[in-house]
């Protein structure tokens, strides 16, 4: 399996990147990490970078991620906003477990939206599926579908009682 070649191919399991916890507000349209690969105040951005921004990539797909690495002499965060505002986080000197609760505390959505977003998502009814509790009863109400045998008989041929002679 190739993907799991490299350092650290847990990060490109699905598994891991579903359980990212920052998912950004709908607002925000570009997340750019500025960071050195030197330095130790550098460390913690290093690492977030490592960790956790496949996990924002992936919950996060409408929103595009940049990582600027060796161009500042401290490290930060910036968004930008569909508006054209800028947000910056500095995030000099921080451990990758305090940056993420920083970031979740500030860009991310709160637990009532999420819980919000997961009810409707829920709610949504597939046009598909048929059933009890659903908009068709039947599948025979879709147009282009076999009537249903209980109202028009099937023909003979589909009901397997007549055999044909083999050729």
């Amino acid at each position: 399996m190739p993907f799991m070649k490299g350092p650290a191919p847990v990060r490109r399991t699905i598994k891991y990147l579903n359980s990212g916890q920052l998912i950004l507000k709908d607002k925000i349209k570009i997340f750019s990490v500025n960071y050195n690969t030197f330095g130790k105040h550098h460390e913690g951005a290093k690492e977030f970078v490592f960790w956790n921004i496949p996990q924002v990539q992936y919950r996060n797909p409408n929103v595009q991620v940049l990582t600027l690495k060796n161009m500042t002499p401290s490290p930060f965060v910036r968004c930008y906003y569909e508006d054209g505002r800028d947000l910056l986080v500095d995030i000099d000197s921080r451990s990758r477990h305090e940056i993420l609760e920083h970031l979740i505390k500030v860009l991310g959505k709160t637990k009532a939206q999420l819980d919000a977003e997961a009810r409707l998502a829920e709610r949504k009814d597939n046009p598909a599926n048929f059933g009890y509790g659903c908009d068709r009863h039947c599948i025979c109400e879709i147009p282009g579908q076999l009537p249903c045998p209980g109202t028009v008989p099937l023909p003979n041929h589909m009901r397997g009682k007549i055999t044909h002679p083999r050729f």
